[in-house]
């Protein structure tokens, strides 16, 4: 995804909270000693009187169990509550406890993706079908494998940039770690209902790597050294069995211009029956500049849209465009099983990339221009005359596609062929996303926690402090301990 603009939120400072601490009053037997009056020789002192009757106890009495003790500059008391009512107390403020967790990590990565998931319908694709055998070529900065969420999705790639940062490097495959996870991620944990679920879980990524981050150092020397990554990494792809060449890059800047060898690679690839998916760009508030791959013709170029379906405001409004889909807040997987939130027709396209796996996978017959129509004629939320360069044809909806796959609906929708803008590099990150809390923090929580409250309440009233117990040895001091 591209970061030109992006919106860095200075991470929030945090400081230790100060442990107040007051000094403590010295014990009542130490009060005063200096002003005290030496004790005569040859008699015996007197022994102070109780100030209050409940103190005044017969001579070798053993205190009670409630008796206060004091050491070590702290006074402590002992319970004397009901063990039934403080059992009932501790686990209501367990519960308590449990309850009144930070809210700000009260929703998990799977809840933060999901607006993204039901805006392609993609629950009711996958009652059909979720992609298995589709391969997807990822053509970007690598993909990281040992992503959790890609566990098993990750076939063995290619290397096409033979100098930058490599696996472990922190300029490394965050980009195409992120549309990887987009089109096949696979989630984590049990059932894996947790982390990144693509769009088409069961199909398997092809990772070649055609270019470098944008923070890479080496970026400029590439673009120095010249060569054509992309139209070589397509011919790779198309050789080494992808159904898809997903293309979140691109070239929109006022000197992009068609490329013979990237035209030549596409056109390769729709011969053998491989379907290209391009973002549009990002370009929609600087003038919206053509952009390469995505104005080639044959390529379903991808506009994005926000959580309410309208254009994101930075995406490019050009007339190659196929279709849209969400492109803003798209919660990302990040190499070391971070995850990140971010934005760019990058996104679109892999959303897009995702769904033609799974219409691949349940019409494998189908080629990629079939694949073009029905995406534009079954999309939703189609704007006014059925096409715009904002949009495309609307909102792609793979189940509805899978759907008229299967009938004798005529495709009678055409999309201009015309050569338009692409996009390239990840788009700008508003910061990282944290896991969240897990699935026992439930109103059933709540519930159970002010029931034991109540409980715990009504037995200590009922109960009230017992009646101090005599013993036969002596009084025994708490532990000692800190806070």
């Amino acid at each position: 995804m591209d970061r030109a603009g992006a919106d860095r939120r200075p991470r929030r400072r945090v400081r230790r909270h100060r442990l107040r601490r007051r000094p403590l009053r010295r014990p009542a037997a130490d009060r005063g000693r200096r002003h005290r009056p030496r004790r005569e020789l040859g008699r015996r002192p007197r022994r102070p009187r109780p100030r209050h009757p409940r103190h005044r106890r017969p001579d070798r009495t053993p205190r009670p169990e409630g008796r206060r003790h004091r050491g070590g500059g702290c006074v402590t008391t002992r319970s004397r509550r009901s063990p039934a009512a403080l059992a009932l107390t501790l686990l209501a403020l367990l519960a308590l406890l449990l309850t009144t967790a930070p809210t700000a990590r009260a929703d998990t990565i799977r809840d933060q993706q999901r607006w993204a998931l039901d805006a392609v319908n993609a629950d009711a694709a996958w009652e059909t079908t979720r992609g298995a055998g589709v391969v997807v070529a990822v053509l970007d900065t690598g993909v990281d494998a040992s992503h959790r969420d890609l566990a098993g999705a990750v076939l063995d790639g290619t290397d096409l940039v033979p100098h930058g940062a490599g696996p472990g490097d922190p300029t490394w495959a965050a980009h195409g770690t992120a549309m990887a996870g987009i089109i096949a991620g696979r989630g984590h944990g049990a059932d894996r209902g947790s982390g990144v679920v693509g769009v088409a879980p069961e199909a398997q990524i092809l990772p070649v790597r055609v270019l470098l981050e944008e923070d890479d150092p080496a970026r400029k020397q590439k673009r120095a050294e010249g060569g054509n990554a992309v139209a070589e990494g397509i011919r790779w792809a198309v050789d080494h069995g992808a159904d898809v060449v997903n293309l979140s890059l691109g070239d929109d800047s006022e000197s992009a211009h068609p490329d013979p060898e990237e035209d030549a690679a596409i056109r390769y690839a729709l011969r053998h029956g491989v379907v290209v998916v391009a973002s549009a760009g990002n370009g929609g508030e600087s003038g919206d500049p053509v952009s390469y791959p995505a104005g080639y013709p044959g390529v379903i170029a991808v506009t994005a849209v926000d959580r309410a379906g309208s254009r994101a405001p930075f995406s490019t409004r050009r007339w190659y465009a196929s279709v849209s889909a969400p492109g803003k807040d798209v919660i990302i997987a990040a190499p070391g099983d971070r995850y990140m939130q971010g934005w760019g027709t990058s996104a679109a396209a892999a959303f897009v990339s995702g769904a033609v796996a799974l219409l691949k996978a349940a019409h494998p017959e189908l080629t990629p221009a079939e694949v073009r129509r029905l995406l534009a004629t079954t999309a939703r939320d189609a704007p006014e005359g059925g096409h715009s360069a904002s949009l495309g044809a609307g909102l792609v909806d793979p189940a509805a596609a899978i759907e008229a796959a299967g009938t004798d609906r005529p495709l009678t929708a055409s999309l201009a062929n015309s050569h338009t803008a692409e996009y390239f590099g990840p788009g700008p990150r508003s910061g990282p996303v944290e896991e969240g809390e897990p699935p026992w923090l439930t109103p059933a929580a709540v519930t159970a926690g002010a029931m034991f409250l109540l409980a715990a309440a009504l037995l200590f009233f009922r109960v009230g402090p017992a009646a101090p117990r005599r013993t036969s040895g002596p009084a025994v001091r708490p532990d000692r301990w800190t806070g």
